[in-house]
């Protein structure tokens, strides 16, 4: 008889990449041999990104330097995903302005699009996507584009990117200058918009995913939009106050502390009286604050207080000021990985 772990009901990992597997071009400790534990026992591994910058076969081979499982077929960009949202609106052959790097030009021409670099060539679209050459120059082009009536595409359009220097400006970001000075709004190809999953379900075939990311408004939010049950990561940029003032498009299914979790039975979370328990620690609503009481892993603790603020606080958001005083006293012992 084994023992039900987190992963048992999934048949495939939709993983984020930044702030999950790696931060930078270091691996988050642990998260290459939790990786390989699920491909020996079978479950599929599709790294989804929301960063156009690098080719998949350049994503794939920095996973596999840091000893994750992975092939250029394993991972799925907003690059692809932007690339097939342009193919399918305009055929083979379309010029399109690319404001990005080699990751957009690459997916864009697997779709049997043309990519051009000046507005001059007429383009059907400027699509745009995070790239460290990024220039005045190429931004210009694509406003003049947008302006003249192409397409504005962005693949995705997170605010910032983490590193293992700190966040820095992500491509939604970036993103503004254009729509700034065109008063265009770009259609988003990735994560939270639906194409980015589309994408990752006909690449993958999957019928039973679970989204893993680190990200509450675009990992977590896109298995909303997509009716997937999701798992919360504390390695990269979303931190225990953002869980549990989190609203409801933005409450993921689980939250681990890393991926070795997935290879864990995951604790019960469960009803107890007015309040909700999880192992040790039960938290309620008392006069319009959080309480929460017990003792053991303060993750523990994260799962019951962030059930009994969700349940306090509907379909709307928890004041900060109601959890902060359980976060700085209680759980102040949970230091997330990373």
């Amino acid at each position: 008889m084994t023992t039900e772990t987190l992963i048992t009901p999934y048949d495939t990992l939709l993983l984020d990449l930044d702030g999950v597997v790696y931060l930078g071009r270091d691996a988050v400790p642990g998260a290459p041999e939790s990786l390989r534990e699920a491909a020996e026992r079978g479950v599929r591994l599709a790294y989804v990104t929301n960063n156009a910058s690098r080719t998949p076969g350049a994503i794939a081979e920095h996973l596999s330097a840091l000893g994750a499982p992975a092939a250029p077929e394993d991972v799925v960009t907003s690059a692809q995903a932007a690339a097939r949202l342009v193919a399918e609106r305009f055929g083979p052959g379309a010029a399109v302005l690319v404001v990005g790097g080699m990751g957009l030009r690459s997916a864009l021409r697997a779709h049997g699009l043309r990519p051009v670099s000046t507005a001059l060539d007429g383009p059907a679209a400027v699509v745009q996507g995070i790239a460290p050459g990024l220039t005045y120059g190429l931004l210009s082009e694509g406003a003049l584009a947008v302006r003249q009536g192409a397409l504005f595409v962005a693949a995705n359009a997170d605010s910032t990117m983490p590193t293992d220097r700190g966040e820095l400006p992500g491509n939604g970001a970036m993103v503004r200058v254009i729509a700034t000075a065109t008063g265009v709004e770009p259609i988003v190809a990735g994560k939270p918009e639906p194409p980015l999953h589309r994408e990752s379900m006909l690449r993958t075939g999957s019928e039973r995913p679970l989204v893993v990311g680190d990200r509450l408004d675009t990992d977590i939010e896109g298995a909303t939009n997509a009716g997937v049950d999701s798992l919360l990561v504390l390695t990269g940029v979303a931190t225990p106050l953002d869980l549990l003032t989190a609203g409801p498009r933005h409450r993921p299914t689980y939250v681990a502390a890393d991926l070795s979790a997935l290879h864990r039975p995951y604790p019960r979370v469960e009803r107890n009286g007015s309040g909700w328990a999880c192992e040790g620690w039960t938290a309620r609503w008392e006069a319009d604050r959080l309480r929460l009481d017990g003792r053991g892993d303060p993750l523990d603790g994260l799962r019951a207080a962030a059930a009994a603020t969700w349940e306090a606080a509907g379909e709307g958001q928890a004041d900060e000021d109601a959890v902060k005083a359980v976060l700085d006293s209680s759980l102040s012992g949970h230091t997330p990985a990373g």
